[in-house]
This record gives C-alpha cells, sequence and structure tokens, in this order.
C-alpha cells in the first residue's frame, strides 16, 4: 500500500513541469553525449579569469594556517560566517551609502532557498483562514520560483505591456494601469534582470514598485541574481536599491561559483532573524566554502572590479554574437522577434502566430540533438489567462562554445521555418 502525502508533500513531491523538464534534459545529455547543443540551462560560463581567481583563492586558503580546517571542519551559525557578513554589508554601504550592518545580511543555501524561505513565510495560508500570494508584475518569471508552495497556490501574475522595437525586437513593461494590489498580495516580487527574458526594470519602474509596497505595507523583493554591483550581467546603467521595505537577494552562482550554493538576503532584521530560524530548522546551517571564497574580494572590493572588467564584458559579447547568429540563420520574413537584451545569460525569442506551441518546438529540437526551454513553463500566476503569447515563446541560453551556439541557432532557424511552413 502507497504511503500517503500531506498538503506539503502533494505540492513539492509529485514532480513539477519544470523537474520533469530538466530531468529530460539530463537523460538526453547522458544519451547524446557531445552531439548534444546544450542551449536550455542555466549554467554559468567557465571565464578563464574568474576560474584563475578561484584557484587562486584555493591556494590562498589552503596555505594559511587552520583556514581550510575552518572551512572543511566548523559548524558556522545559521546565519551565516560573521566576518563574510559584516564584509558584504560593508562594502554596499560604502558604495552606496546603505545602513548595513551584519545583522541585515543572512546566508542560505543557494537564492532557490532564499526564496523558498520568503515565499512560504510571507504568503501561503494563514492562521484565521485566509490566503495570500506573492504577486508577479511582469511574467513572464523565474520558473524557480513557480513549484515553491509549501501548500496550494502561491501567486498571481501580471500580463506586461509589449513594447515593439524595429521589424524583430520587443521588451516587456510592467502596466501599471492593470496592476492590482489589494489584502491577498503578500510581497511583490521581481528578477532584475528577469530570467528567462534578460529584461532590466528601469529605476523609475523599481521606484515605483517600491512605492506601491510601501503603500500598502508589503515587502518589495527583488531577485539580483544576476544584477548589480556583482556579478553585474547587466547591459544598460542601473542604480542599486536597498531600504527596510525591501527583501534584497545576491547570489555567488553567477559570479562563477554555482557549485558553492551561496544565497545572500538583504533585509530588516525580523526578516533576517526568520530567515536564520528557518536554516536553523531545515538544514541546521549553510556551506563554507562560498563564503570563505568570496570574503576578502568583498573586503577589498575587488569583486565589483571583477564584475565590471571581466563578468559583464564578456557576456555582452556572447551576447552580441548569439544576435548574429539569429540575424544569420533565421528567415527575415518570418514573424519572430527577440526580447531587448539587457541582461542575463539567454535570449528569449517570440514567434507571433506561431503553428506549433512552444513545447512542440522544444521536441522537434530535441530530436534533432538542441535543448532550449519552452517559454509556457515561465508564464505561471495567469493560469485563468488565455494568452497565445505563452505558447510562442523559446529561452536560449548562449553560454556555451561558439561552435555549439552557431550549430543550434541554425537547427533553429530550420526548425522555426519548417513549422511556419506546416512542413
Amino acid at each position: 500500500m502507497p504511503w500517503e502525502l500531506s498538503e506539503f508533500g502533494q505540492g513539492l513531491c509529485t514532480g513539477s513541469g519544470i523537474g520533469e523538464l530538466m530531468e529530460d534534459l539530463g537523460a538526453a545529455l547522458t544519451a547524446g553525449g557531445e552531439r548534444i547543443r546544450m542551449l536550455g540551462g542555466g549554467q554559468p560560463a567557465h571565464i578563464p579569469e574568474i576560474d584563475a581567481v578561484w584557484r587562486q583563492r584555493m591556494k590562498e586558503i589552503m596555505g594559511a594556517e587552520g583556514e581550510l580546517e575552518r572551512m572543511l571542519g566548523d559548524y558556522e551559525g545559521p546565519a551565516g560566517n560573521h566576518g563574510f557578513r559584516a564584509a558584504l554589508a560593508g562594502l554596499f554601504s560604502r558604495e552606496f551609502g546603505w545602513e548595513l550592518g551584519p545583522e541585515n545580511v543572512a546566508v542560505t543555501a543557494g537564492g532557490q532557498t532564499a526564496f523558498f524561505f520568503l515565499f512560504n513565510s510571507l504568503a501561503g495560508r494563514f492562521a484565521d483562514g485566509r490566503r495570500k500570494k506573492i504577486l508577479l508584475p511582469l511574467v513572464p518569471e523565474y520558473i524557480g520560483y513557480a513549484s515553491q508552495s509549501a501548500g496550494g497556490e502561491l501567486f498571481r501574475g501580471a500580463k506586461p505591456r509589449l513594447e515593439m522595437i524595429g521589424n524583430h525586437e520587443f521588451k516587456y513593461r510592467v502596466d501599471f494601469d492593470s496592476l492590482e494590489i489589494n489584502d491577498e498580495v503578500a510581497a511583490i516580487c521581481v528578477s532584475r534582470p528577469t530570467n528567462p527574458t534578460g529584461n532590466v526594470l528601469t529605476d523609475n519602474e523599481i521606484g515605483h514598485l517600491a512605492e506601491l509596497a510601501a503603500e500598502h505595507a508589503i515587502p518589495l523583493i527583488i531577485d539580483n541574481a544576476y544584477g548589480a554591483p556583482f556579478p553585474n550581467i547587466i547591459f544598460s546603467e542601473v542604480t542599486p536599491v536597498w531600504n527596510e521595505n525591501i527583501i534584497l537577494t545576491q547570489s555567488l552562482s553567477k559570479t562563477g561559483l554555482p557549485g558553492t550554493r551561496t544565497g545572500i538576503v538583504i533585509a530588516r532584521e525580523e526578516v533576517i532573524r526568520w530567515v536564520t530560524s528557518m536554516t536553523s530548522i531545515v538544514g541546521l546551517s549553510n556551506t563554507n566554502a562560498g563564503q570563505a571564497i568570496m570574503q576578502p574580494l568583498l573586503e577589498n572590493g575587488e569583486i565589483l572590479r571583477l564584475s565590471d572588467e571581466v563578468i559583464q564584458p564578456f557576456y555582452r559579447i556572447k551576447s552580441d554574437q548569439a544576435r548574429s547568429l539569429v540575424e544569420e540563420h533565421f528567415d527575415p520574413s518570418l514573424p519572430w522577434r527577440i526580447h531587448k537584451r539587457e541582461g542575463a545569460l539567454f535570449l528569449w525569442l517570440w514567434f507571433e502566430d506561431l503553428p506549433i506551441t512552444s513545447l512542440e518546438l522544444y521536441e522537434r529540437l530535441k530530436a534533432r540533438d538542441v535543448l532550449v526551454v519552452p517559454g509556457n513553463y515561465f508564464f505561471y500566476g495567469l493560469e485563468d489567462e488565455h494568452w497565445p503569447h505563452r505558447n510562442e515563446c523559446l529561452r536560449i541560453s548562449f553560454t556555451m562554445s561558439g561552435e555549439v551556439v552557431g550549430e543550434g541557432f541554425r537547427i533553429i532557424g530550420e526548425e522555426v521555418k519548417k513549422a511556419y511552413e506546416g512542413r
């Protein structure tokens, strides 16, 4: 007889669309080996200059008396290493004048864990029977949030305005005229840059959302995994922002340390206490390696130089190359558009009036050893909304080698043309 799952178990133990997709990608890679053009993941590139920094830091850790032993052999407190938290707070205080101390910083086992903690502590079912949700003011949004509820629906999405740019570009913008914030909304959440689209909300848009959040006495959560000041994978000028009504998250993953699983929450002290408590209950403490590697780079500001002079230019060049490949391999007479490239590691493609769904296009591409991510997975919180656009998009990563990316775009262009021609 099968064991019965709780409401929590039903939500997290029975799989999800993106979980099935990632299993599919893993199986295809295992079976296909080097034939596979992997354009579907969020894996950051290995940048030689950055890898050299990590290698040097490991040498320094191993050469310092007792440092390796502390990194590998000691539990830290559930909020994270005090020196690391103080270094991060000091960096942001110096650079931006924020009134931060280590008491405003908590470390989690990756950014994904931080959002599980934050979403489920702020929204969901309350003791008096009320239910509250997280408002996503600009959908499509990061798929990693979608299945994080500990019970019941957790998100309410808002359709964006679509701004057409030339013949083959467009941009999503927050539709403030239609944005509804009522007692059901527990918090507003945005990623900046947005995964999957690379959209970067402007300073004015962020300011407006912050004002709305403060007006309704709810937090604005900003996912800064790709953002400024590090890793700064942003191709436009933006101003980092934080105050006690904002919960800001950072990550070490896109600086080149995804394996260390180091997420960061910057918030008012009560939120840090929540996160610390949840960490102690769920995981006891956090991993030490990422904090140990990064702390001196925060203290001397070197991470800002590396972000500005190495990481951001690297990905800007990769983005420009990917854009050129689209021009080379896509039929200009077809109604395809690329979201304006403002940051992150992806191109977001929209095929207007595509005769097949993005999921069917994904299957056709997989059959030709090209792995992408179908766009429908990113349009959650809009379950009651009939919107063909949600089935007409693809997310494509450009972090792999130029040869792999070029061959991938050639095949995508061929399959898109076949789809429009009804073949």
